[in-house]
Parts: C-alpha cells; sequence; structure tokens
C-alpha cells in the first residue's frame, strides 16, 4: 500500500511471507552441507585403504541401495507409523488423566517411570516370550517405548501453561472439554510436536531391533539377511536408507512445526 507517495508493507502480507519463507524453504544450511561433504570425503579416503569388507567406498554402498527391496521399506515405514499413532493416542489420554487427578498422577507416575528404566532389548526378549504373532510383537515392542515419552512430555506441557492463562478462563466457566481444546492443549502443542520428533527417531531405531527377532519382512529383516551372507556394503546400505529416513522425516516434522505454530513469529 501508498501512502503519501511512501511505500508500506501490509504486516500480515509481511508476517504471511515470513511464515512462507520459514515453512515452504528446504534448502539444507550450508553447514550441514559443508558437514556431509567432509565426512563422505573421509569415508571415501578410509575405504581406498582399508579392505572393502570393512569399509566399502560409496560406489559399492550405492549399487546396494539399488538392490534393496523398497517393500520392506515400505513395510516397517507402516509400522512406524500405526505404532507411533496409538502410542500418541494412549499418551496423551494418561497425561490428561493424570493432569485431571493428583491421585491417578501420583499412582501412575512411578509405573511410567519403570516402563522407561526398562532396555528395549529387554522388551523385545519380553515379547518374544509372550506373543506368538510378530506384528503384535514388533507394536507392542514400538508401544511400549514411545508411549511413556509421549506421556511425561504432554503432561509437562501442560502443567508448563500459565497460570494467570488458566485463571482467566476459568473464570468463564467452560466445561472440561472446552478448558482442553481451547487452552491446554493448544499451549501445549509445541511440546507436542517435539515429542513427536524425539519419537519417530527413536521408533526408527527401536524398529530395526524389534524386526530382527522373527520378522520375515522389513529393514530389520535385511540387516539379518545381510549379516548371514556377509554383506557389508548391504549392512551401510541399509543404515544409510534409515539415515535418510530419519533425515527426511525430520524435514517433514519442521514443516509441519512452522505451519502449525505459525502464531509464534
Amino acid at each position: 500500500m501508498v501512502v503519501n507517495g511512501v511505500s508500506e508493507i501490509d504486516p500480515i502480507s509481511s508476517r504471511s511471507f515470513a511464515v512462507f519463507s520459514r515453512t515452504e524453504s528446504f534448502r539444507l544450511p550450508r553447514e550441514t552441507i559443508v558437514a556431509l561433504a567432509i565426512f563422505a570425503i573421509v569415508w571415501e579416503l578410509l575405504a581406498w585403504i582399508s579392505p572393502p569388507y570393512v569399509i566399502p567406498g560409496w560406489g559399492r554402498i550405492f549399487t546396494s541401495v539399488l538392490s534393496l527391496r523398497l517393500d520392506f521399506v515400505l513395510v516397517t515405514l507402516a509400522r512406524v507409523a500405526v505404532a507411533l499413532l496409538l502410542s500418541f493416542a494412549i499418551g496423551l489420554a494418561f497425561a490428561v488423566a493424570m493432569y485431571s487427578s493428583n491421585s491417578f498422577e501420583r499412582y501412575s507416575k512411578p509405573l511410567v517411570r519403570l516402563l522407561m528404566a526398562v532396555p528395549v532389548v529387554c522388551w523385545v526378549l519380553f515379547s518374544v516370550l509372550w506373543f506368538k504373532w510378530v506384528e503384535f510383537r514388533i507394536a507392542f515392542v514400538l508401544v511400549v517405548t514411545c508411549a511413556p515419552v509421549f506421556v511425561v512430555d504432554c503432561l509437562d506441557g501442560m502443567k508448563g501453561v500459565e497460570k494467570d492463562l488458566r485463571e482467566m478462563l476459568r473464570s468463564f466457566r467452560p466445561t472440561t472439554l472446552q478448558y482442553f481444546t481451547k487452552l491446554i492443549l493448544p499451549a501445549t502443542l509445541p511440546i507436542i510436536l517435539t515429542s513427536w520428533k524425539i519419537n519417530i527417531s527413536l521408533a526408527i531405531r527401536v524398529v530395526t531391533i524389534a524386526e530382527l527377532v522373527g520378522a520375515i519382512s522389513g529393514i530389520g529383516y535385511g540387516l539379518v539377511v545381510a549379516q548371514e551372507l556377509f554383506s557389508i556394503a548391504d549392512v551401510f546400505a541399509w543404515t544409510l536408507v534409515l539415515v535418510v529416513i530419519l533425515f527426511v522425516t525430520e524435514g517433514i516434522m519442521i514443516y509441519l512445526e512452522g505451519r502449525l505454530l505459525r502464531w509464534r513469529v
């Protein structure tokens, strides 16, 4: 808009452009590109002076990547997606219940901490001993590992809502549903998104361990086959696939965070 010959920038348009720039740009920072390039060069140099069965070069690794089964990757991603959605539903429900009842929180919090203290390997062994169906084993390990993280993070986020805001909303005598949907959950959204980013990384690492035992598909099973064939290039290829998945999912979460939290601009 132009007023008295002076161009003024519409504050709404400026804020929208800032949000667009932050959420729509997927360019990697220069530091990230430089760090990855240095790592790739050092790796290739080590491959030249090491036997191929110790450190394979990038050529052998990329050749192995092209020969990997895409359906194994899709199966693993499906398992992670379903388990994370279930874990979030359980974790959020428990967090809301613990926030609403101090007695329930006092009895439940030690059990949540207990679940978080058990190593993943133990949960894998328990699932093998307790359950016959492989898919249920994998889902059990993922849920019992990720759900407690959602519980703790969501509960801490709810308790972090400012007291003045809570008292102001209560002065309007809202229902319990209105109290959570209008204030608590929106205010907790940044913590929830951070918890999702942590659990996505955790779930992708845990699912490969769970797939090592009894599974006949997925990235974990692909690693078992590579180990049985003594194919170090395939092992590194599957590892590279996992790293790419983590980078892509992290980028998606950053994009969603910018879209959902545009009010912070």
